[in-house]
Formats: C-alpha cells, sequence, structure tokens
C-alpha cells in the first residue's frame, strides 16, 4: 500500500478519534480539568505551606505557582496515557480493527489516528491550563524562542508516552485493565520535582525522584518557561523522551501486528 493511502488512512483514523472525543467527552473532559483543579488546589491551599521548598530562587519571584505549573504541565501525558490504553483496548476487543481490516485500510493508519488525536488533545489540555494558571498568577519570563522550545519538548513528551499507551492497550485483554496498567506511571509526576524541589526528600526517595524520567523533563520546562537552571536536565530530557518512544513505537507495532494477523 502506497504512502498517499496510508497517509490519506491516518487523516480518516484521526477524524474518528476527534468525533469520538466529541460524542463521549467524559475522559477527554477530565485530562482537562485534573490539571486545573490540581494546580488550584496545591496553590491555593498548600501555596503557604510550600512556598518555602522552592527557596530564594529569583527567577521563581517567590511565588509557588511559578514552580508549580511546569511540573503540571506533565500530568497532561501521564493521564492521557490511560485514555489511549482504553481507547486502543477497546478498539482491539470489538471488533472495529477485523473490520478495518477487510475494507484494505493502512494497519499502521489505526495506530496512528489514536497518537495523532491524543496529540491535538494534548495541547487542547495545556492551553487551558496555562490560560488559567496567568489567571491565578503565573508569570513566566519565556521569550519566543523558550516558548517554542518548551512546547517541542512538551510535545515530544506527549508523543513518546502515547506510543507507551497503545502498548498497554494492545496488551490488556479488556479495556478495564487497559486502565489499570499505566496507573504506576501515571503517579510518577506526583513522585519527581514537579510539585516540590527533591532536595529536602529523603535519602532513597530523592535519588528515584532525581533519576525518573518526569523529574528531568520537569525542570527542563521549568528553566524555559522561568528562567531557572537547567544543566543537563535538558539532554536527559530528551534522552528519556526518545527512549520511552522508541520502546512505546516499537512495541505497539509489533504487537499490533502480531494480533492483526494472527
Amino acid at each position: 500500500m502506497s504512502a498517499t493511502y496510508a497517509l490519506t488512512d491516518s487523516v480518516t483514523m484521526l477524524r474518528r478519534n476527534l468525533v469520538r472525543f466529541r460524542r463521549y467527552p467524559a475522559m477527554s473532559t477530565m485530562i482537562i480539568l485534573i490539571p486545573i483543579i490540581l494546580m488550584l488546589m496545591f496553590d491555593f491551599f498548600f501555596g503557604g505551606a510550600l512556598k518555602g521548598a522552592i527557596g530564594g530562587d529569583a527567577a521563581l519571584g517567590g511565588k509557588y505557582v511559578n514552580y508549580l505549573v511546569p511540573g503540571l504541565i506533565l500530568m497532561i501525558p501521564a493521564y492521557m496515557i490511560v485514555s489511549v490504553a482504553v481507547s486502543v483496548c477497546s478498539d482491539m476487543t470489538k471488533g472495529i480493527v477485523k473490520r478495518f481490516r477487510t475494507m484494505q485500510v493502512s494497519p499502521s493508519s489505526i495506530l496512528f489516528g489514536h497518537v495523532i488525536g491524543a496529540m491535538i488533545q494534548a495541547m487542547l489540555s495545556v492551553t487551558a491550563l496555562i490560560a488559567v494558571a496567568l489567571l491565578i498568577g503565573f508569570r513566566p519570563t519565556a521569550g519566543v524562542v523558550e516558548w517554542c522550545a518548551a512546547a517541542g519538548l512538551f510535545a515530544m513528551t506527549v508523543f513518546a508516552f502515547v506510543w507507551l499507551a497503545a502498548g498497554f492497550g494492545l496488551a490488556a485483554k479488556t479495556p478495564e485493565s487497559a486502565s489499570n496498567m499505566p496507573f504506576p506511571i501515571m503517579m510518577l509526576p506526583y513522585l519527581g520535582s514537579g510539585l516540590v524541589p527533591t532536595e529536602g526528600m529523603p535519602a532513597g526517595v530523592r535519588q528515584f525522584a532525581q533519576y525518573q524520567p518526569f523529574s528531568p523533563i520537569a525542570e527542563t520546562l521549568r528553566g524555559l518557561l522561568m528562567g531557572t537552571a537547567i544543566g543537563n536536565n535538558g539532554v536527559i530530557a530528551i534522552a528519556w523522551c526518545v527512549g520511552i518512544g522508541v520502546i512505546g513505537y516499537v512495541w505497539s507495532t509489533t504487537t499490533f501486528r502480531r494480533k492483526t494477523t494472527a
């Protein structure tokens, strides 16, 4: 099948997933609302207590919300893993993929429709989060270049974790199990430097928080948006995204090929 047909089929599958988001808005709405609710809760309820944790970093202006928002941005790909995994598993278990196969639809387009649809949803979610953050006092210092770099890193992160989510969805036997399998990854943003600095954590927990994938990504986003030190976190963040993306892509495509040709 030619690349032209594969591209056309991918656009069709993308349209299908966007229509599904519109007809079944509950999970899509939660992906938008949960990071916003967490931001409001942490800033207004716990911000006073956690403000001292950020120290005297002048780049943050002494405001906890300036520290918090770059970390909460990563809640979006973390929660999206569940949505994509359930969606992919539903397609595989309800027979729609077999019907697509009888129509000679490009196999790759089915997964790419999920991935690109999730990326569009993620961009809408992060836009809503930043808009609300600006209303409650978030004041990024980034210029155009830094905003573009932050958007690129966020897109790379979403792309990587969505492919991993597709792998979870293909490996699961039911949509219910697909919603449970990614739970450890969904919790990782809470166990890193997204909400509080890792320096005040106890030994063992601190090392885990520093070396798990979401921490260097959060520190890089924070550096780009707020001007804090990035150090080698940028290189580590990109390496994590590339590694996770490759693993997710290989896992999902090989599993999909095996299940659809069996």
